[in-house]
């Protein structure tokens, strides 16, 4: 299939022809058969091994680059959705970002003084596989140790159901509520990202600067 192409090069954001992407997804998937053998192994590393930090640089283009996200070992669900698309790339398996507008009804009081107060979510990443003749929608961004602590509901992934954010959290309270869908792209989509960012931004009626500044303040490698 030609369009498959496009989601199996490396790019400027997805680098997996960099040592350290190919290295660690041959090491993953190591004896394992299957795209969705691979495919859950990867997922899983990328869930739990890197950690969910939502104050993870986000304002250089090169934040957003897979092998410096592996490097860092942490980041937002932006980050690790290419983390993942570059890994399963990497080991033949189409894979492409994705992002959706959530409001998070458990968003910390902090997070949501940072972005102006509300609880919507703009952007949120996931990343889609492409198994067994379809694309599959899985999210990675909430390690299993964060979910323990915060009593979220663990994204599963059996490589072949959808592995969406849970509507609900362990005592049935809402969590996730998507709102809008970007849709995919064969790249990290920076300029168009950037943009709907200053949107939304002078929308809910903030100057960009002071909102950037804002944020890259709380940033924690």
């Amino acid at each position: 299939m030609p369009e498959m192409e496009n989601y199996l090069k490396c790019t400027e954001f997805i680098d997996c022809d960099t040592e350290s992407i190919r290295d660690i997804a041959r090491e993953l998937t190591t004896g394992l058969q299957t795209d969705r053998e691979k495919a859950v192994a990867l997922y899983y590393f990328v869930r739990d091994e890197i950690k969910h930090n939502p104050y993870a640089p986000s304002y250089e283009p090169e934040n957003y680059r897979a092998s410096l996200i592996l490097e860092r070992g942490n980041g937002f669900c932006q980050h690790k959705a290419l983390l993942l698309v570059a890994l399963a790339r990497d080991v033949g398996i189409p894979a492409r970002p994705g992002y959706v507008d959530v409001r998070d009804h458990l968003l910390s009081e902090k997070f949501r003084k940072m972005i102006g107060g509300d609880n919507l979510l703009i952007q949120h990443g996931y990343a889609e596989l492409y198994l067994d003749g379809r694309w599959v929608h899985t999210s990675p961004a909430y390690d299993l140790e964060t979910c323990q602590k915060a009593g979220f509901v663990p994204v599963e992934f059996d490589g072949v159901n959808d592995a969406k954010d849970s509507d609900y959290d362990r005592e049935g309270r809402p969590h996730i509520e998507h709102v809008k869908d970007h849709g995919h792209f064969d790249d990290f989509p920076f300029d168009y990202m950037r943009n709907y960012q200053r949107e939304w931004v002078a929308r809910i009626g903030r100057e960009w600067t002071e909102f950037r500044d804002n944020v890259k303040n709380h940033e924690v490698t």
